[in-house]
């Protein structure tokens, strides 16, 4: 009797222990199967997921550049073409082969070869790029249904979500690594030329994961991998994300055909409200971002917000400083209206704020002097929002901006972002009249400038 018991209770468990081949394969939903194997979300994910090998030729830089005694002499020492490579990841977002990987992997390169993780490979060309946010979005040539990832509404990520990152470290292959979202509105502390907001996670991120994708549990890109905190190069358990919301934008606009990412213009010099800041306002928690400084046209003055005013929030998503502001209104992005909470001699106040790019006024009257000039090559603007966004100029400069010194003024100690203000002695008033001056000044020029906010003078002969 025991006997028959004992397998009848045999029998009855060996249906619940399926075979291999018939276990369902399906992204696991609860804390108890992600336990056990992240291997169906794997398998779902990284298909999307590519490598990313760029080349770029450049021009090697004279160690005597900007020498006076040598810089002539020796110009054309070290200036042969040089080939870079650089390796990263990528992230498939649509069936049509849109990519979305970092500036510092693909920016400036004159051949781009893309590498799914089954082998297939695809020329691809960046279709939009910002060095500022180190993102870029490109698109393989003659790609159809491709496999891609979802976007996840970046906002919804909470502490503590389990994550995966999905990239090429060192050139090894693709390769899967796991944590948790360690942190959110990091903002100023990743490396490199991204500056901004970002996602943190623990999540082991080494060089070549780049570009790869940081997704969540149902296998939804939450952000773009894009650096890492670190003494010795390697993982500390300290990376950083490019959200998804942002990512989203570049999408938007790299479809709409910019090649320029257009950011909304806020107009304004603003300051995190610290401890004695707050308490000198009487806010109470330090939070927010103060406004120091108002351009006229900005579309917050415009909406009523004056100097000293304390921003909390735009569209309801608080912000405590200036690169979290313009984060958010980006994700807004150009044209939307958003909703402001901001402080006003102690009181709350709520205001609707236009998302405008940087006005051109007064017009940039934008000129590039001839092949004939005293300085062929130099390229000159009118100073206005849209020329000191560009160049980050002080908010409310004004003149003449040297938008690019060509190749002979930096011969002279002529840099981009100098503002031209007088030539032997005479007011430079607008970009036409550089190249007269010039000319009735020479055989020998001096020209005043302003460089940072200080007074500089060039003296030189024709």
């Amino acid at each position: 009797m025991l006997r028959n018991t004992i397998f009848a209770l045999v029998l009855t468990a060996l249906p619940l222990a399926a075979p291999p081949a018939l276990a369902e394969q399906r992204v696991p939903e609860s804390q108890a199967e992600i336990s056990l194997s992240f291997v169906p979300l794997v398998k779902q994910a990284t298909p999307a997921v590519v490598n990313i090998y760029a080349r770029r030729v450049v021009e090697s830089r004279s160690p005597f550049a900007g020498n006076p005694l040598f810089g002539d002499m020796f110009r054309d020492y070290g200036g042969r073409p040089q080939v870079q490579n650089s390796l990263g990841s990528g992230v498939i977002l649509s069936d049509d082969g849109i990519v979305v990987s970092n500036y510092h992997v693909v920016g400036q390169a004159s051949d781009i070869r893309v590498v799914l993780n089954n082998g297939a490979e695809y020329e691809a060309r960046v279709l939009l790029g910002d060095e500022e946010a180190d993102l870029a979005i490109l698109k393989l040539e003659g790609a159809e249904e491709m496999p891609s990832l979802p976007l996840r509404d970046s906002d919804s990520v909470e502490v503590g979500e389990l994550v995966l990152a999905i990239g090429n470290p060192f050139g090894v292959g693709q390769t899967v690594s796991s944590g948790i979202v360690s942190g959110l509105a990091r903002s100023g502390t990743a490396t490199g030329n991204a500056r901004g907001y970002f996602i943190q996670t623990d999540a082991p991120i080494n060089p070549g994961n780049s570009g790869g994708a940081l997704i969540d549990v149902k296998g939804r890109l939450i952000g773009v991998n894009t650096s890492i905190l670190t003494r010795s190069g390697g993982s500390n358990g300290i990376g950083f994300a490019i959200p998804s919301a942002l990512i989203s934008q570049f999408v938007e606009q790299a479809r709409a055909g910019n090649t320029d990412f257009e950011r909304p213009w806020a107009g304004m010099t603003g300051q995190p409200v610290n401890a004695d800041l707050s308490e000198s306002l009487g806010l109470g928690l330090p939070n927010g971002v103060l406004i120091a400084g108002l351009h006229p046209e900005s579309p917050f003055a415009q909406a009523g917000l004056e100097t000293g005013d304390v921003v909390l929030a735009v569209d309801d998503q608080p912000v405590n400083t200036p690169p979290e502001m313009i984060y958010r209104m980006s994700v807004a992005g150009l044209g939307h209206v958003a909703r402001v909470r901001y402080m006003h001699d102690g009181e709350p106040q709520v205001a609707d704020v236009e998302m405008i790019a940087a006005p051109e006024t007064p017009p940039r009257e934008a000129v590039t002097l001839g092949d004939r000039a005293v300085l062929p090559g130099l390229a000159l603007a009118r100073i206005n929002p849209a020329v000191a966004s560009e160049l980050k100029l002080p908010l409310t400069g004004e003149g003449v901006v040297v938008t690019d010194p060509g190749r002979f003024a930096p011969r002279i100690g002529l840099r981009q972002g100098d503002v031209l203000k007088a030539i032997n002695g005479r007011a430079v008033e607008t970009p036409a009249d550089v190249d007269r001056l010039l000319r009735e000044a020479a055989p020998r020029i001096q020209i005043d400038a302003l460089r940072g906010g200080a007074r500089v003078t060039l003296r030189f002969r024709t």
